[in-house]
């Protein structure tokens, strides 16, 4: 496909043909007509510092009688329709901003589809700048806002951007030495830190499902710029059960039948510890004297970057006290704000419709205040949705101010107690088998679904290979607001093994099940109406932790056989309410497949292991005086906090 092109020294509207028939051709129906009605489109290659070139397209509104913020969303996944005459469905962050008066502008980032350049994933930040040559996500951000309030007529001359998961990586970058122009930035679910908790690896343990699921249909541009196809064909896994699909694979090595010419899948595997690779990934540390207004965004159960969100907004507030920076979490799985009404999700009724309210009441009010002066009411620092009470929580710091630490030890006859083991010699042990792995859901589906965080865990409770620790039914609400910090004492006969802890709140047995769901997913049937209420094990929090990163995730260690060793981590915040009558529950298995991939059990190269280095190992978790294991909660006492409308 031919370019009209011209100078690098200015911007030129581009016309791009489309195939007969497509996708984005018959985009000016519905929805985009009444786009069509208020905007006019225009596309343009903005010229970078170094003399590349961002292809974007501005959608300006029709009534020039009044100035416009423009909202900028920069993008690795295309900005279609392409063509001045192919217009979105929608613009903006949610249906409230189109009817709002903005300016729209979507920009196909450096070396993706009509941009110029060579992509890099997660472009690593570069603090030091010698000459023009010297170009990263920040410098692109930069640029990219100068032309656009320079060139873009009928602006205000204020700038906000959004992007939710990989464009809110893109947001963060923009959000490093930004241009004074951007007054406002919402980095929503964004991939922070690859390795350590977001998208990739956690706690060293590879996130095989997802990511299998994400390259597979994330190939690598060939060539110089170009449309994308309108459709593609999506994967097929030749099978519904997503288990059995990776399993016959075999180890990680076998994957590459599948993903061989994907680099960025090569890249991954190739760097199975936190090296100099994903550290020069991790967009935080870079997070400095931010000026503007932040907001950021997360889902207490988004399976892909929870902890993207809490690490950004920490770090801001640890380095530029001085910013209005605000944090909002929700009962939502991975972008799930952004859509739909927010109340159900799984087989949890969250008895409001929390989507919708965040788009009207939190997200358009931060725009429109800090981009367009309005006297909007500014989201508190912390707008936590809290489970288990469903109520929306409004506080002046996150983890909330005053929370206090409360240890629940492992003890025998399964029980988890406040008290610590007196026992002289305890422990429970199980078998972990490679060829027999503890599923990550109690039903078939294919890849990750992105709702397994509110999954029901009385099929993985039943297994010998899982061990569990529970308390008395509570006497009183137990209200958990932060990160939850775990401290094992384990062993193993073989020389490396993965330990999953799973915090649980149990249901009490005459527990009403709600209405009738719909599942609006597309990732497999989902376990809807066929799961009773009553005796329910919702999934809290869940983490694995891959057992030779123990001492430093840069130098792995081996296990010496059968000898106690010491595991410390956290898994991630939460906001949750242990209801009075609940039970609270802590599991512990050495498998979460194929959410997680295999360990071998033996101390290799996990990504180069041969089949004959997977074997089966007795694994002992200690409740003893000496060897305590146990879970350290962050309660937040029950005092007034004011609730959000």
């Amino acid at each position: 496909m031919r370019l009209v092109r011209t100078s690098l020294a200015v911007a030129a509207l581009i016309v791009l043909p489309l195939r007969p028939g497509s996708r984005a051709s018959s985009a000016t129906a519905g929805e985009s007509e009444g786009v069509r009605a208020r905007y006019t489109k225009s596309e343009h290659y903005v010229p970078m510092r170094d003399g590349k070139r961002l292809f974007t397209a501005v959608y300006a509104p029709k009534d020039a009688s009044r100035t416009y913020p423009i909202l900028l969303n920069r993008t690795p996944y295309n900005v279609a329709p392409y063509g001045p005459d192919q217009y979105r469905e929608k613009l903006g962050p949610s249906e409230h901003f189109e009817k709002d008066g903005y300016i729209f502008v979507y920009q196909d980032v450096r070396g993706r589809y009509m941009s110029e350049g060579e992509w890099i994933e997660m472009t690593p930040h570069r603090p030091r700048k010698a000459g023009p040559q010297d170009v990263d996500e920040s410098t692109d951000g930069f640029d990219t806002v100068d032309w656009l309030v320079k060139n873009v007529p009928g602006n205000n001359g204020r700038v906000g951007m959004w992007g939710v998961s990989y464009p809110g990586f893109y947001v963060s970058a923009s959000m490093i030495d930004a241009h004074p122009a951007l007054k406002a930035a919402s980095p929503q679910a964004p991939v922070t830190d690859l390795f350590m908790g977001d998208d990739s690896y956690h706690n060293g343990a590879f996130l095989l499902a997802a990511n299998f699921g994400f390259y597979v249909n994330f190939p690598p541009r060939e060539g110089g710029p170009f449309v994308p196809p309108t459709t593609r064909a999506r994967f097929d896994y030749r099978t519904p059960d997503g288990y059995d699909f990776h399993r016959r694979q075999g180890p990680l090595s076998g994957t590459l039948r599948e993903l061989g010419r994907n680099p960025y899948w090569t890249d991954t595997l190739d760097h199975p510890t936190y090296d100099e690779f994903w550290k020069a990934r991790n967009i935080a540390p870079h997070l400095k004297n931010i000026r503007h207004a932040v907001l950021t965004v997360g889902g207490w159960f988004d399976a892909e970057d929870l902890v993207g969100p809490l690490l950004t907004y920490r770090t801001i507030e640890a380095s530029s006290p001085g910013a209005y920076n605000a944090v909002v979490m929700g009962p939502w799985s991975h972008g799930g704000w952004s859509r739909g009404d927010g109340q159900r999700l799984g087989n949890l009724d969250f008895g409001a419709k929390t989507g919708a309210h965040y788009r009207e009441a939190i997200e358009q009010a931060f725009f429109a205040r800090h981009l367009k002066g309005t006297s909007a009411e500014v989201p508190a620092e912390a707008t936590m949705f809290q489970t288990g009470t469903n109520e929306w929580r409004r506080y002046d710091t996150w983890p909330p101010r005053g929370a206090q630490r409360r240890s629940f030890y492992f003890g025998a006859g399964r029980r988890l107690v406040a008290q610590a083991p007196a026992d002289a010699d305890a422990f429970d042990e199980f078998v972990s088998d490679p060829a027999n792995p503890v599923p990550y859901l109690g039903y078939t589906a294919q890849g990750m679904r992105s709702d397994y965080m509110t999954e029901d865990q009385r099929f993985a409770a039943t297994r010998p290979d899982v061990v569990l620790y529970e308390t008395e039914p509570l006497e009183e609400d137990l209200r958990v607001a932060g990160p939850i910090e775990v401290d094992l004492q384990v062993s193993t006969t073989g020389t490396d093994s993965d330990f999953v802890v799973k915090l649980v709140d149990v249901y009490p047995g005459d527990f009403p099940a709600p209405p009738p769901l719909v599942d609006d997913d597309d990732d497999g049937p989902p376990p809807a109406n066929a799961v009773k209420m009553g005796g329910y094990q919702q999934l809290v929090r869940g983490e694995p932790f891959r057992g030779k990163f123990r001492n430093s995730f840069e130098r792995p260690e081996p296990f010496t056989p059968e000898k106690p060793a010491r595991i410390r981590f956290s898994l991630p915040d939460v906001c949750h309410v242990f209801r009075r009558g609940h039970r609270m529950m802590v599991q512990v298995q050495s498998s979460w497949f194929p959410l997680v991939d295999l360990n071998p059990q033996t101390f290799v190269d996990i990504p180069k292991a041969k089949p004959a280095d997977f074997r089966k190992a007795t694994q002992r978790v200690y409740r003893s005086k000496a060897l305590a294991s146990s879970i350290s909660l962050l309660l937040d006492p029950p005092r007034p906090v004011r609730t959000a409308p």
